[in-house]
């Protein structure tokens, strides 16, 4: 006899009718089965473990984005804005907008280079109201005169007679004007004392066109008659006018509405003033009469004629 243990049973087939070691039919013996494993109670389901974010890499450590680092604030920024990411709607608005400011730009820009007087100072805007007002006045006052001609050459019996009449009076103004006639009127006398010398021909040439803004209707300095083609030069220390050299004092004589010449030489920044600012002294004195006798001979232009001929 041997010591080997046999082989643990195993099951036959259907169709051999028996079982190893057996001698009854199948349905005599039961077929062992393995016991069920308890099935485990449904839990909550575990929560992953939060990962540790990886920390940005700095630029002084190396980090450049490029190789899958993480990138920087900086480089965050370039890449939301560069490319651009721009609509055809936005185009259109942008152009509008371009449109728009370019204008705005160009209506200031004319509007400041128009404006002659938003740089003035002060006493210049006080200088030009007066000689606006003074202007107007004088305007108005010719108007009148106009009329009051018209209307006499209408009630006139012989407007023929009333017409040489007003031909005459207008030749005997047009002769004050043009110097070729002497002038007699209320006025003032203007006398510039300059013991240093500082007054030149810009200083008369300021005086001069000063008194013709107020109304000045006739001007003699020092004997020598303004008219409308006169000039003033510097020469040898002195002041010519017209090329007649004038010394000092510079003596004025200026027939016109005293009330209105004198004003417009002492404004804030006129004539008196700049005087003063030379260390040079200026006396006004209004007069009743003033005679402005200095004649000059009438001269025939070159090339303009009358219209009317």
């Amino acid at each position: 006899m041997s010591d080997e243990t046999p082989p643990p049973d195993q099951d036959r087939t259907p169709d051999s009718g028996r079982t190893p070691g057996g001698s009854g039919p199948p349905s005599d013996r039961k077929r062992a089965l393995p016991p069920e494993r308890p099935r485990p109670e449904a839990g909550p389901e575990p929560r992953p473990e939060p990962r540790p974010e990886p920390e940005p890499q700095s630029e002084s450590q190396g980090g450049t984005g490029d190789g899958g680092g993480a990138l920087t604030g900086r480089q965050r920024l370039a890449k939301a804005v560069w490319p651009p990411r721009v609509t055809r709607a936005q185009l259109i608005v942008a152009l509008l907008l371009f449109v728009l400011g370019l204008g705005l730009a160009i209506q200031v820009r004319s509007t400041s280079e128009n404006s002659a007087l938003r740089g003035a100072r002060h006493e210049d805007l006080v200088r030009i109201l007066d000689e606006l007002d003074d202007r107007t006045k004088r305007l108005e006052d010719e108007k009148r005169e106009l009329d009051k001609h018209r209307t006499e050459l209408d009630n006139s019996s012989d407007q023929a007679e009333e017409a040489r009449k007003q031909t005459a009076e207008k030749e005997a103004q047009l002769g004050v004007l043009a110097g070729t006639v002497a002038a007699e009127g209320p006025g003032i006398r203007l006398t510039i004392n300059d013991p240093k010398g500082a007054t030149d021909s810009d200083t008369l040439l300021d005086a001069v066109q000063e008194l013709r803004a107020a109304g000045a209707e006739a001007i003699q300095i020092n004997g020598v008659r303004v008219v409308a083609s006169t000039y003033f030069s510097d020469s040898g220390g002195g002041v010519s006018v017209d090329g007649h050299g004038v010394s000092q004092p510079y003596r004025f004589e200026v027939i016109g509405k005293p009330a209105d010449l004198e004003p417009a030489l002492n404004i804030p920044g006129g004539v008196v003033q700049t005087l003063k600012n030379k260390q040079a002294k200026a006396s006004i004195s209004r007069s009743e009469k003033i005679t402005v006798d200095a004649l000059r001979q009438a001269k025939r232009p070159d090339y303009a004629r009358s219209s009317s001929q």
